[in-house]
């Protein structure tokens, strides 16, 4: 016998099978002889002749060579069949009897002497007759006949034999060229091994049976191939224990692994219509209720506009890599390349670019089970067109993000797609097909994945450097009973039916897995009368091109199986046609789906599966795609302990297949990011990190306890004991040295800064400022001890006066005792300050938990670890700690003592100081002594309102500061002496200061007032401590002076020594400054019983009236007095280095995460910050926002808040939840500040050259003439005569008394250089009835005489029908109400084109519709004055404004247009809508429907055809849910519609500013804002106008012009009305007109020259003031001033005026790069009048003179000046605002 072979054939048997015996150690054993040669010798030493095939009959002795062996103790002998005997021609069909009976017969002999037959089925040559039909081994015909041979020796031998060798011999295999690895004959012979293996074991599933393959000794290398792995698996863990399984490994990934989590697109983004996306399967499958409760993805967690929010979330849990998938419909809405969507495919340039800003590789799965519907209309993965199309979006998304996405997952979960959407049918499409679809759909996704794969291989793989895998799903099985081989075949089947049908084809041969073809064949055969499954075949060139194609072997893995063998019958599915079913251990942890159950130790048996069973022949590494587990929607969803316990087993048992097995695993991603829309189970199922509140529109982001476990897993990088890193932290350079100053003057020098600011006017006051802040800026958070930490008693902590104060009944609601909990929620601090990425972290030491006496000798160490491990994790996240070491908390204990009135406590301080700067200091860079020593004075000690509550108000807050200041400089020299050398840093102490600003900064003594204050609260401490060691003067003359008058004979204010001043003096590096609001003061003579600071100081305080309350009384916010502040900081106290170390707002406590109110308030408080630091030259290092998080708020407990983070302090989990403030501070401080937005930058470049420049009127506001040559009434002169209905009484009576000076009026024309103008035609004063009853020819002649004038100076006349001024005649007939007013309109119509036609090639119907219809009939607050019939009335007068805009276009289309060859068309207003909160759907939700019920009430109709879809459905389902039969909004016939449609030559449109939208319910009340939904609000940065509703805001002009194009199919616009008011005092000096001009019309230059917007023309509103309707002549548009003191009404141009007629003059912006232009030097300059004239005289250049006189000084002086070039205008001057007033202006309704 060969005996080499023989021994290796045994090891490898052994290995294969018997290691899953139950047989003892002997049996395992076998000696083995044999095999029977054709002559039988017994001499061991003769050579061996070939082996015995049944050829010739049995030879003679065989029974006692056998018997012989037996005795000696040879278990087992060799018998290989011969396949060329047996079956002479391969079938089965047709055997040799003679052979099989003799094989039968040598079987029998061999069991009867009790030697066992070890059967070889064939060696390896194929038989020559079989060769020449099918070829070698690599033939897959070959090996289906071997198969069919091996079943037929199983037949008719397998009762007679156990022991089974399929192969003996590969050496003619493994030794035939092909590579290792290669597919090939090896390969086909090693995977029909397997495939006979199992079959055999189905056919005798009874124990003891074994078969396997053999080899030669030197081949030992291809034993990994051979072995199954499912049984080598089994093989290597069947043997552990339960507590070996579980046994916890301690220990680190490999550096450098990837920690990702995930997300899926329509799980997460929502946005389902958002800018173009096509509707996907899942849409669909939502829509119509196939999900949990009806429940869909419409809006899911928003994160399509959510991407700060997502990015803040990782940034948070500190992961390196975030996967998610891209929504192929959001790209390709049709699933094709044409269809691109631009916004779409925005949204993930976004997304990864904001992951690659916050160090996060994006990982992106290119498909997720999101297929696009229209797709699916075609059959979807069931149509092989598909794999095209997804080459084509594969192809786009490498050349898009591949740049910067280096990993790609083709598909996730592929099976999940053939399984559940076209087998079973649960998830969309829906498909039940488990015999052909099913199977059909992973044929095509292969292929799609392959030709994406090769896309990338071959365009863009040199130059991205990128690797492309695919996301498998599987569940481990483990045979339900491991010693039945049976069930071993099965759990392999289990595996092959989900993870081989698609592994095998990628990672193995391009081919499906043996055993499944095998198994599939086996049941077609068994179901000839149905069939159970239809598999498709690939063809060589596919399976070539799918082979191999794979970078990484993503596996998403949840839970396993227990499988056991099973007759499927002729079932369609997996169990059925695979013979498996699959069940659960009941002592399985369960999950909330009924899918997924705890068995952790399956994925490391999973992974070594897969490294056995894929990866040996391609050597790629596994990413763990996919692993956790749903939790209920209800309960206690934060505290998720179940998930916690997953999650630790999960990814412990990923690190004992790296570590201990050695397999490569490169990446763990912990499904998923946050909760989101769970398929079939909506949102009832929570997968989440992070819970997402899906009953808030703002779908708030809160981290689970789960969230901060993985980051403290990716912390230490596993498992492992953190590394004993020592921090330190960088040394702080000082950019001067304290210097002693001279004491403050009275009032001081620093008084320049109410010089140079008070006068400022609201519009230089407000102007943003765009600009950065220099680099190493220290951008921070800020909290307090006892604000946030909790832990009250915890771990020997001392009690505190706030301890004390707040557990007394009655002094608070509320006590700080848990407060944040930050004492034991340390990482999830660290959590939020990683997400934020600040610099620094301002926070205070809590006195009493370090020494809980306030001594030494009291030492808690525990406390002292607490704040180690704060400073050690800042320092390590990179965040320099900055502490406070008193804020507010003194040790009760030190309390008894007298507190801060003893003096003792000087020394006592200095010793925590001490230990703080000893202990502390090596890694602590940033100190301050105390925070707000005026606080703990005056109110703690004077007013008594805090602790220690002493009500002492005229002495002790003295004695308090007196301390406070000593005990300061003594800690600040203690660190001097000692410290600073070695450790480096710098101690300041943190001052709180409002600004004050005078009453009246005219008057001196105010001034001295506002000084004083100051002094009082600010120089009280920094004067002694940054200038000469003392009180500053004012205060000590203010103090000594009241004491004297109170009878004493000392001051009240105690004096320092010389000494204690030297001492003092410069005992800071920095100046820390709180700041808040601002304060006006004035002058106040105060009592002088009883004693108290607050009368020693003289004044009398009030807020700034004009600024925003906040949710603290008396703190308003007003962000211009820090810039104030800061100078004056800078001017008194030696230019130091400034640190803003507290700054914020509070909002009260309904206010939870969308708050805007904060967002203004940091946008607006930086700003001014910035202004110094930019514009003034303060020395402004830092700024830190207050609060990190909502906490304690001290007297106002928990009724507000003042974090970045909401706090839920009604759970015991203390959940922090980042408000839309947080993002907007992140994003703050990534940008260093505001650098200038590409909105703001200035465009240079010129309209075409036939734009029309024009400005505009109207003949009510400007006529006069009310009852002139027999004009008849007007609806708005019965208004204006009505008593409260115009402002200060106002009329037009005489107006700008325009009827009779045309010549005036032309000549101003001239001087703007329009080349339009356009007017309104009063329809009373040509048809006093209003009707063509009477023509009033006078009337008619005034504009006859306008138009002829115009043409004379090269005007053109640009015409508006109707323009308000309804005849009064007709409204007494129903007005705009009544149907009939369409004819009588085109009556009138008919009449002026007949008159004027033949002049006028410029035409405009109607005026603002919307205004006519709502202000007039909705509100009421213009004429006719409407307001009782605000749900029907408006939408009734807009459908015959509509009608009656449609015939006269159609009469002038059909009657004139040819003779006159003019154009008309209708000019509809509109502001532009922005969302308050732009993170947030439910507000841009708001802000579209603004915009539709606005422009769109009326444009919609004129340029699409009938209202807009949401007008109409939104009207209609509130009439319907209010009890009405029908609609409120009347609805067109099909003939208006066509009739309407099209009613246009150009699209007039007037614009004047934007506003912010958010949703407002207003319950079943049926008006038009009920039907819009909407509340509005401006931004608080927008510059304010002379109308309390129009800001200044000139991107929104851009957007909404943009708008107009894309909606309503870019019609030529002629911008027929936008400009700006002014209130109050007269300024010709209206630079804030010239600034809003310039920035508005550039804005038009945008849109035409970058968006292709077709824009023909600009209106200038208005030529001059006139009565702005309801508020009269107070609110001024004009740019000529029309002065109503003289009876002349003399017109005097505005500086505006030389603005904008030099941008008509340059037909646009030239660019002063090219030099000056010509155009910039050819227009007259205006002078500035100044302001408020008395009643018959104006102040023109210094002298008091007539109207008269000073209309000819302007004009002459006009003529001889020149312009200075257009940039120098815009610096020059400043916009005056004027007061506001609440009346309505009717350009829009707000």
């Amino acid at each position: 016998m060969n005996y080499p072979m023989w021994v290796a054939s045994l090891c490898v048997f052994c290995l294969y099978v018997c290691r899953s015996s139950e047989l003892n150690g002997k049996e395992d054993f076998m000696l083995i002889a044999g095999p029977l040669t054709k002559q039988l010798v017994r001499s061991s030493g003769s050579a061996v002749n070939d082996a015995f095939d049944c050829s010739h009959p049995m030879p003679p002795g065989s029974r006692q060579y056998f018997k012989y062996l037996q005795d000696r103790g040879l278990t087992s002998f060799k018998v290989p069949l011969s396949w060329a005997q047996l079956l002479p021609t391969g079938l089965p069909s047709q055997p040799q009897q003679a052979v099989v009976t003799c094989y039968q017969t040598l079987l029998k002999q061999l069991l009867e002497v009790g030697l066992q037959p070890l059967v070889i089925l064939h060696g390896s040559t194929v038989p020559d007759t079989l060769r020449s039909r099918y070829g070698g081994w690599e033939s897959q015909e070959l090996g289906k006949m071997f198969q069919q041979y091996a079943e037929f020796a199983f037949q008719e031998f397998g009762e007679l034999v156990h022991s089974w060798v399929t192969l003996s011999d590969l050496d003619d295999v493994w030794h035939d060229g092909q590579p290792l690895g290669a597919p090939g004959p090896l390969q086909n012979v090693l995977q029909l091994n397997k495939n006979i293996y199992q079959l055999y074991h189905q056919r005798f599933p009874d124990k003891g049976r074994r078969l396997s393959i053999g080899l030669r000794a030197n081949d030992v290398e291809i034993l990994p191939q051979i072995k199954d792995s499912t049984t080598t698996v089994w093989n290597k863990f069947g043997a552990q224990s339960t507590t070996e399984r579980d046994l916890f490994l301690n220990g680190s990934f490999p550096s450098g692994f990837q920690w990702a989590t995930s997300s899926e697109s329509f799980k997460v983004e929502g946005g389902w219509v958002e800018d173009g996306k096509g509707e996907t399967i899942w849409d669909r499958f939502g829509h119509d209720g196939q999900a949990f409760e009806n429940q869909t993805a419409d809006l899911a967690c928003d994160s399509y506009h959510k991407v700060d929010y997502d990015v803040y979330l990782l940034r948070g849990l500190h992961v390196n890599t975030y996967q998610f998938s891209i929504s192929w419909a959001r790209i390709f809405p049709s699933g094709h390349r044409g269809s691109q969507s631009e916004k779409g495919t925005h949204y993930y340039d976004k997304l990864i670019n904001a992951l690659i800003e916050s160090e996060i590789q994006p990982v992106v799965t290119l498909y997720h089970l999101d297929l696009p519907q229209a797709l699916q209309d075609y059959g979807g993965w069931t149509n092989v067109s598909i794999v095209e199309a997804f080459k084509d979006y594969a192809d786009f998304c490498f050349s898009r993000f591949g740049d910067r996405v280096k990993t790609w997952n083709t598909f996730s979960s592929p099976w999940v797609v053939s399984h559940a959407g076209y087998g079973i049918g649960d998830h969309p499409p829906g498909l039940k097909d488990y015999v052909v679809a099913s199977y059909q759909v992973t044929h095509n996704m292969l292929k799609s994945h392959a030709e994406a794969f090769h896309v990338y291989n071959d365009k863009y793989r040199t130059t991205q450097g990128g690797k492309v895998g695919i996301a498998l799903n599987s569940d481990w099985a483990e045979p339900m009973d491991p010693s039945r081989p049976e069930d071993v075949a099965a759990a392999d089947r289990y595996l092959q039916f989900m993870l081989g049908w698609f592994a095998h084809p990628i990672f193995v041969n391009g081919d499906y897995p043996a055993t499944l073809k095998t198994q599939i064949e086996q049941k077609r055969n068994e179901c000839p009368l149905s069939e159970p499954v239809r598999l498709p075949v690939f063809t060589t060139e596919e399976s070539q091109r799918i082979s191999g194609t794979a970078d990484f072997l993503g596996l998403n893995h949840f839970t396993s199986r227990l499988v056991n063998n099973s007759v499927g019958g002729c079932t369609p599915g997996p169990q059925g046609v695979g013979d498996f079913q699959a069940h659960v251990d009941p002592s399985w942890s369960s999950t909330a789906s009924d899918w997924i159950y705890s068995a952790p130790w399956g994925l490391r048996r999973l992974l070594n599966y897969i490294s056995t069973e894929y990866l040996n022949v391609t050597k790629v590494p596994i990413h763990i795609t996919g692993n956790g587990m749903p939790t209920e929607y209800s309960g206690d969803t934060l505290n998720d302990t179940n998930r916690i316990e997953y999650m630790n087993s999960y990814i412990n048992e990923a690190l004992k297949a790296i570590t201990l097995d050695g397999v490569d695993v490169q990446q763990f991603t912990v499904q998923s990011l946050m909760d989101g829309f769970e398929g079939k189970q909506g949102y009832s199922q929570r997968f989440g990190l992070h819970r997402v509140n899906f009953e808030d529109a703002d779908r708030p982001r809160t981290p689970k306890q789960s969230a901060y476990f993985y980051s403290e897993v990716i912390k230490r990088n596993g498992f492992g004991s953190l590394k004993g890193d020592v921090f330190k932290g960088a040394g702080i350079q000082l950019t001067r040295q304290p210097t002693a100053l001279p004491p403050s003057e009275v009032p001081s020098k620093s008084k320049v800064v109410w010089e140079k600011f008070s006068q400022q006017s609201n519009f230089q006051r407000k102007l943003y400022h765009y600009g950065t802040f220099a680099q190493g800026f220290s951008w921070g958070v800020s909290s307090s001890a006892y604000q946030i930490e909790g832990g009250w008693n915890a771990d020997g902590k001392g009690p505190s006066i706030w301890d004390t104060f707040t557990q007394k009944p009655g002094s608070v609601l509320a006590n700080g005792d848990v407060a944040s909990d930050s004492y034991h929620r340390l990482d999830e601090d660290f959590y939020m300050l990683r997400a934020l990425r600040v610099k620094s972290y301002r926070f205070s030491l809590s006195w009493s938990r370090i020494f809980p006496d306030g001594r030494r000798t009291s030492l808690n160490q525990k406390g002292v670890d607490y704040y180690n491990r704060i400073i050690d994790g800042l320092l390590e996240y990179n965040i320099t700690p900055m502490v406070t070491i008193y804020h507010w908390d003194l040790p009760q204990a030190l309390q008894d003592l007298g507190g801060w009135d003893n003096v003792e406590m000087i020394n006592i301080f200095n010793d925590f100081c001490d230990f703080c700067f000893a202990t502390f200091g090596n890694r602590v860079k940033f100190w301050m002594t105390f925070n707000q020593p005026h606080t703990i004075a005056w109110s703690g000690y004077g007013l008594g309102q805090f602790p220690p509550n002493v009500k002492n108000p005229g002495i002790a807050p003295y004695r308090v500061a007196h301390n406070l200041i000593k005990a300061h400089a003594k800690a600040y020299h203690t660190y001097d002496d000692k410290y600073r050398k070695s450790q480096g840093g710098l101690v300041s102490i943190a001052l709180n200061a409002d600004w004050i600003e005078p009453k009246d900064v005219h008057v001196p003594r105010e001034v001295v007032a506002a000084d004083r204050a100051l002094q009082f609260q600010l120089g009280w401490f920094a004067h002694p401590i940054f200038k000469n060691g003392d009180y500053p003067d004012a205060m000590k003359w203010q103090v000594g002076n009241k004491s004297e008058l109170q009878g004493l004979t000392v001051t009240r204010l105690p004096s320092f020594t010389e000494e204690e001043k030297t001492f003092i003096k410069g005992t800071a590096d920095v100046f820390c400054v709180n700041h808040y609001t601002t304060k006006k003061v004035s002058h106040a003579t105060l009592r002088l019983a009883p004693q108290s600071y607050e009368y020693d100081r003289d004044l009398s305080e009030a807020e700034e009236g004009d600024s925003p309350t906040t949710a603290i009384s008396n703190q308003r916010a007003v962000a211009w007095g820090l810039r104030r502040l800061l100078n004056w900081i800078k001017e008194e106290y030696g230019d130091p280095d400034i640190y803003i170390t507290e700054n914020g707002v509070a909002t009260d406590s309904k206010t939870t995460w969308d708050d805007s109110a904060r967002v203004f308030y940091y946008k607006t408080y930086v700003d001014e910050a910035l202004k110094a630091y930019e514009l003034d030259g303060v020395k402004v290092k830092g700024y830190i926002a207050t609060s990190l998080m909502d906490s304690f708020e001290w007297l106002n407990g928990y009724k507000v808040g003042f974090g970045l983070h909401h706090v839920d302090f009604t759970n015991p989990n203390r959940p922090r939840t980042p408000k839309y403030s947080a993002h907007f501070y992140y994003q703050v401080i990534k940008d260093n500040g505001f650098p200038i937005p590409d909105d703001e930058k200035q465009l240079y470049g010129h309209f075409r050259k036939d734009f029309i420049w024009s400005t505009a009127t109207a003949s009510y506001q400007i006529e006069g003439g009310w009852r002139a040559d027999g004009k008849g009434l007007s609806i708005w002169d019965k208004f204006a005569h009505t008593p409260l209905r115009v402002y200060n009484d106002d009329n037009g009576d005489i107006a700008c008394d325009s009827y009779n000076k045309v010549e005036e009026d032309v000549a101003i024309l001239k001087q703007l250089k329009v080349t339009h103008y356009r007017f309104s035609i009063s329809w009373p004063r040509v048809l006093p009835d209003g009707t063509t009853k009477h023509i009033n020819e006078a009337g008619l002649n005034y504009y006859h005489r306008l138009v002829d004038a115009l043409l004379i100076a090269n005007i053109q006349p640009h015409i508006t029908l109707y323009h308000w001024d309804l005849p009064q005649a007709l409204q007494d007939v129903g007005g705009w109400e009544n149907e009939t007013i369409v004819v009588k309109f085109r009556d009138y119509a008919d009449l002026i084109f007949s008159r004027l036609g033949h002049k006028v090639k410029f035409w405009i119907t109607i005026n603002e519709p919307y205004n006519v219809a709502n202000i007039g009939h909705g509100y009421g607050a213009a004429a006719p004055g409407i307001s009782f019939r605000p749900g029907t009335l408006p939408y009734i007068v807009g459908h015959n404004l509509l009608k009656a805009h449609a015939e006269a276009w159609h009469l002038y289309n059909d009657t004139y247009r040819a003779k006159q060859k003019g154009i008309i068309s209708i000019t509809i207003n509109s502001d532009w809508s922005e969302p308050r909160n732009p993170y947030k759907q439910e507000d841009i939700d708001a802000a579209r429907r603004v915009v539709q019920f606005y422009i769109g009430w009326f444009a919609h109709p004129v340029f699409n055809g009938d209202y807009s879809n949401m007008m109409k459905t939104i009207i209609r389902e509130r009439s319907l849910a209010a009890g009405l039969s029908k609609s409120r909004l009347p609805e067109f016939t099909p003939e208006e519609i066509k009739r309407i449609k099209g009613t246009y030559d150009y699209f007039g449109f007037n614009h004047y500013t934007t506003v912010l939208a958010f949703p407002v319910n207003y319950g079943n009340l049926q008006h038009y804002d009920a039907d819009r939904g909407a509340g509005t609000i401006a931004d608080r940065t927008w510059l304010d106008s002379g109308s309390s509703w129009l800001k200044v805001s000139p991107f929104g002009f851009r957007r909404i012009l943009n708008f107009i194009k894309k909606e309503y199919g870019n019609p030529r616009i002629i911008i027929t009305e936008n400009g700006i008011s002014e209130r109050g005092p007269i300024d010709l000096n209206d630079i804030h007109r010239s600034h809003y001009f310039e920035k508005y019309i550039n804005q038009v230059l945008k849109a035409y020259l970058l968006d292709n917007v077709d824009i023909g023309g600009y209106t200038a509103w208005s030529l001059m003031d006139n009565l702005e309707w309801a508020t009269g002549f107070s609110e001024r548009f004009g740019l000529f001033y029309v002065n109503h003191s003289n009876p002349k009404l003399p017109r005097v141009a505005k500086t505006s005026v030389t603005l904008y007629s030099t941008i008509i003059n340059c037909n646009g912006f030239p660019d002063p790069a090219t030099g000056p232009h010509e155009c910039l030097n050819s227009v007259a300059e205006p002078t500035s009048a100044p302001i408020t004239p008395p009643p018959n005289t104006v102040s023109f250049l210094g002298m008091k003179l007539s109207t008269s006189d000073a209309q000819i000084g302007l004009t002459t002086t006009f003529a001889l000046l020149t312009v200075a070039a257009l940039g120098a205008i815009c610096l020059s001057f400043f916009l005056y605002k004027a007061k506001k007033t609440n009346h309505f202006n009717f350009r829009r309704r707000y």
